[in-house]
Parts: structure tokens; sequence; C-alpha cells
């Protein structure tokens, strides 16, 4: 078994250096992304378009509920054996994480095909589309490869992790291309955008394959042997991760159903719309947390406390620089760049970019927070702050939204993610606070001892 090398260089350097890495593809991810929505908004008009983007709201919200996020497992449970040569025990952290994305595989079909037979008229779904939604949702186990990208991640393999999202977005313009040239219905544009999503799962499932058989990892490997054993706590941790995540996305694909429903296909188009110029325009600066999970949990297998203290704050700053720029562009060019890529019916969803832009810069301004909390194994802490600010969010959206269409939406998001950086501040604050107390009880025994006489050798 090959250990991940070590590296002279600084933990910032390193981050920054993957998350480049990174950028590259995402940098073609955002041009080509743009690119297929604009080929759909423009083929199908604000409407169809609307009914798109509830079915793949639909389809992704229950992706997210039933998928573990086991590449958090494989980080935090597989570095120590990872950087130790213990194959077995790396072994049996990857079984771990493979028995969460059957389960999650299977759970998320179940409720995607029901749901959409017997809710599609809830949805806002129109007459005949529940069958198409359906089989929209037998892409829900592969919407996310999470034990490929943990993998990945932990190699610091990101040159390869580059190129993820772009095959996806690369074959949805393709086929939305080929949609848009013969004038194909809503159904063929679902395909398309289908097919990219198994595209990019299976790249990234076969450069994890290759590079753990190169490693010497898959070596006697079954699928069938110990998966939790001797890992106390780790169901524990991966139901944390997984509500934590599944609360998250109350912030996209939920907000964009109940917009839908409240407003109808062509304002949740709108809001969509608005929703992916504001991710795209915070995507280079949100590509530093991927990169920034490897190094915080090497840090505290070696309980690095103090350098993961540090590095946070750095990040912490870059981000709030970048941050700044977002909201800057936003609010001078937001109306020309809908319009120009979308077309003019879409620059309506320029006010409500504003406010969504706003939100995703405070959410890079604190990004590192939660990453310390997970690896610290505080993702319970992490889980209680998205808790309540989930709760106390819906419980104001629908008033709002119904009062003030989608800018109450907008300011419900922002008011969410500011809320939701001041308690992850505070749950990281108080969780350093406890490890270091910890250490410094730990060195305090150990003095005490004092040194041990060895009668064997007279010391």
């Amino acid at each position: 078994m090959t250990t991940a090398p070590e590296h002279a260089t600084s933990p910032i350097k390193r981050v920054l250096a993957n998350a480049g890495q990174l950028l590259s593809g995402r940098v073609v991810n955002a041009v080509v992304g743009l690119a297929y929505i604009a080929l759909t908004a423009r083929s199908l008009g604000k409407e169809a378009m609307g009914v798109l983007v509830l079915i793949n709201a639909f389809a992704q919200f229950l992706g997210e509920v039933a998928h573990f996020q086991s590449w958090q497992t494989v980080l935090t449970y597989g570095t120590g054996p990872l950087l130790a040569n213990e194959r077995v025990k790396f072994q049996q952290v990857l079984r771990f994480s493979l028995l969460l994305d059957g389960i999650s595989g299977v759970l998320g079909v179940a409720l995607g095909v029901a749901g959409a037979w017997f809710f599609w008229n809830e949805l806002r779904w129109p007459e005949g589309m529940s069958g198409y939604g359906a089989l929209y949702a037998l892409s829900i186990p592969v919407m996310s490869s999470a034990t490929g990208v943990g993998l990945l991640r932990l190699f610091d393999r990101f040159r390869f992790l580059a190129a993820e999202q772009a095959i996806s977005s690369l074959v949805r313009m393709i086929g939305c291309g080929i949609c848009a040239l013969t004038q194909a219905p809503l159904p063929y544009f679902l395909l398309a955008w289908a097919a990219g999503t198994f595209a990019s799962f299976f790249y990234v499932a076969s450069i994890a394959i290759w590079d753990l058989n190169r490693r010497g990892l898959l070596k006697g490997f079954s699928l069938l042997g110990p998966t939790s054993r001797d890992m106390p706590g780790v169901w524990r941790f991966a139901m944390a991760t997984n509500f934590s995540s599944t609360l998250d996305v109350g912030f996209t694909h939920v907000l964009t159903m109940v917009v839908g429903a409240l407003l109808g296909p062509a304002q949740a188009a709108l809001w969509r719309i608005g929703k992916q110029v504001a991710d795209g325009m915070a995507k280079p600066a949100r590509l530093m947390v991927p990169a920034l999970y490897p190094e915080l949990a090497k840090m505290r297998a070696s309980g690095g406390q103090q350098a993961m203290t540090k590095l946070a704050v750095q990040i912490a700053l870059l981000g709030g620089a970048a941050a700044g720029v977002l909201l800057l562009v936003s609010l001078l060019a937001g109306r020309w760049i809908l319009e120009t890529v979308m077309g003019q019916a879409f620059g309506a969803a320029a006010g409500v970019m504003n406010w969504q832009v706003a939100a995703a810069a405070i959410g890079v301004m604190t990004l590192p927070l939660e990453p310390m909390l997970v690896s610290m194994r505080a993702a319970g802490a992490a889980l209680v702050v998205r808790l309540v600010v989930v709760i106390c969010y819906f419980a104001a959206l629908v008033p709002l939204i119904t009062r003030f269409g989608l800018t109450g939406a907008g300011a419900a998001l922002v008011v969410s993610a500011l809320a939701m950086a001041i308690g992850m501040y505070l749950m990281a604050r108080r969780r350093l606070a406890r490890l270091a107390a910890e250490d410094d009880s730990a060195r305090t025994t150990k003095d005490d001892e004092g040194p041990k006489y060895d009668h064997a050798h007279g010391v």
C-alpha cells in the first residue's frame, strides 16, 4: 500500500493549488453550464423551462435527502489508515462508504418514483408529466458519486475532479443543442440533462477505481466483510452529515419547489436562473471548500488544532475579498448578464439574483467553519445550527413569498445565510476551546507522572 505523499508546501498553498486545479475545470463548467441552461430557456420558454426546473429540483432534492455524504466518511475515517499503511482498515472504511451509497441509491429511486406518480399535481407539474418525472428519478443514484469524490480528494487528485462537472455540463450542452436544432419537446431536454448526470458519475467512478488499483488498495478487497466494526460513532457521524446536507438543500431545491408551488413555474424559472448565475459567480471561491477538507482531516489526525485555526482564518480573509467582488458585479451588471445569456424575458430575475448573490457572498466569507466542525468530528454541532436556522427559515418563507413574491424569498435567503454563519462560528469556537482544554489536560497529566524509574537499567 502506498501512502499519500508528504508535501513541503504550506497548507494554505496546497489548498489554493488544489482549488486552482478545480477552478480550471469549473471555469469551463461555468461557461458550458450557462450554455445548456440558455439553450433550454430559449428553446422552451419560461413556462416549459419552469416545469423542467421543478422536475429536476424534485429529483435533486430527493437525491440529497437519500444520499449519505459518504465522501466525508472517507476523509474523516480513511485518512488515518491511509497515512498509517493500514490497508485492511482502509478497505473497511471504503466498504462502509459503498454500503452508504447503495442504501442511498435504492431509497432515492423509491422515493422519486413514488413521489412523481402520486404528488405531481401538488408539485405543479402539467398533466402527463408524472411518467417522465418518474423516469428522471432513475438518475437519482448517480447524482452524487460520493465515495469516488471522497477518494479523489483524499488522494489529492483534484486535477481529475476538475473535469467532473464540466463533463456533465458538456454532455448536457450537446444534448440540449441537438434538442434545440430539432425543436424537440420537453421530455427530450430531460433526457439530455439526465445523460449529463450519468456521464459525470461514471467518469469519477472510473478514475477512483484506477487510482485505488494503482496504489494497491484493492488487493484482497471484497464487498463482503466488516463495515462499521471498531469504528465507534461512524453511523452517528454518517447520519449527522447526511441530515445536515439534507437541511442544506432547503436553500436550493426545496426553495425552488416552494416558489413553483406558490407562484407558478414561470417564477420558479426566474428563481432558478438567478440562482444558477449567483452560484456560478460564487463557485471559484467555493472551490476552496473541497480542497480544504483533506487538509483539515490530516491536521485533525495529527493533532494540529492551532494549524487548523490559522488555515481557516486565511481562507476566511480570501473569501471575504471574493465576496465583495461578487456583490459588486451583481449590482452593476446583473441584468445585463441575464439578458445577454438567457434572453430579454429573463432580465426580470435580476432583482432576486442580487439577494441570491448576497446570500452566496455571506457563505463565501464563512466557508471554512463547517469543514472545521466536520473535521473535528463535530458534525452534530453543525447539524444543530442548520436545523434551528432551517426551521425558522421555512416558518417565515411562505408568508414572505405570499406577500412579497420573489423578493421575499431572496430576503429570507440572506437572513438565513447570516444566521447560519453566526451559528457555525460560535460552534467552531466552542469546539476549538474544548480541544485546547483536552490537550492541556493531557500534557499536565503526562508532566505530573514524571520520569519513570527503569529497574533493569538503573534509570
